[in-house]
C-alpha cells in the first residue's frame, strides 16, 4: 500500500477561488510602491517559483524595472525580520522579485493558462481595493487637517470671550475714600 502524498500549496490553491483578502495580505509596499513577491504569485497561479522567474527571464522585454525588481538584501532581511517571510530559508538561493501592478499584468500574458487568467482578475480587484482604500484615507485627512485649521483659532477666541464678558459682569469698586488730611484752596 503506498502513502497517500500530501498535496502541494499550489494545488491547494488550484482548485479554489482566490479571496481578494487574501491577496491583499500578500501585497506589500517596498520602495514606496505596492508589490508582490514572485513566491506569493507563483502560489496563486498555481506554478513553482522557478517556472515563473524562467517566463520572466524568458521575456525580459516585457518586465522593465518599473514592472519587476530584485529585492536587495537589506530589503529581503526587512521582510524576515516583519515577519512576512518567516526564515531566510524561505528564499531560494537569490533574492526574490518583486512585481508592481503593471508587472503582476504582464505575468497573465506571459503565463498562458485558464488558472493564469483568473487568478489575475482577482489580483487586479485587490490592487484597485487598496488603492480606493488609500483614497478615501486621503480625503479623510485632508478633511481632518481642514477641520483642525478652522478651529485652531477658537481657542483664543473663547477665551477673548470669556475676558469680555467678566470685564462686563464685574461691577466697578465704588471710589475709595482718600485717607489723610485734604487742604482745601483757599476762595479769592
Amino acid at each position: 500500500m503506498v502513502p497517500k502524498r500530501k498535496p502541494r500549496k499550489a494545488a491547494a490553491i488550484r482548485s479554489a477561488v482566490v479571496p481578494i483578502a487574501a491577496i491583499e495580505r500578500r501585497i506589500y509596499v517596498i520602495r514606496e510602491q505596492k508589490v508582490m513577491l514572485d513566491r506569493d504569485l507563483a502560489e496563486l497561479y498555481g506554478v513553482r517559483t522557478m517556472a515563473l522567474k524562467q517566463q520572466v527571464k524568458r521575456n525580459a522585454n516585457r518586465f522593465p524595472p518599473d514592472f519587476t525588481f530584485r529585492l536587495s538584501k537589506l530589503e529581503a532581511e526587512s521582510l524576515i525580520s516583519q515577519n512576512v517571510i518567516s526564515t531566510r530559508r524561505s528564499f531560494s538561493r537569490v533574492l526574490p522579485s518583486a512585481f508592481t501592478e503593471q508587472g503582476v499584468a504582464m505575468l497573465s500574458s506571459v503565463l498562458k493558462s485558464e488558472r493564469a487568467a483568473q487568478v489575475n482578475v482577482f489580483i487586479m480587484r485587490a490592487f484597485v481595493r487598496m488603492r480606493e482604500v488609500l483614497a478615501n484615507q486621503r480625503s479623510l485627512l485632508q478633511k481632518l487637517d481642514e477641520l483642525e485649521k478652522k478651529y485652531q483659532t477658537h481657542d483664543t477666541d473663547i477665551k477673548a470671550i470669556f475676558d469680555a464678558l467678566k470685564m462686563l459682569i464685574q461691577v466697578p469698586a465704588p471710589p475709595r475714600r482718600k485717607i489723610g488730611f485734604i487742604a482745601q484752596a483757599p476762595n479769592r
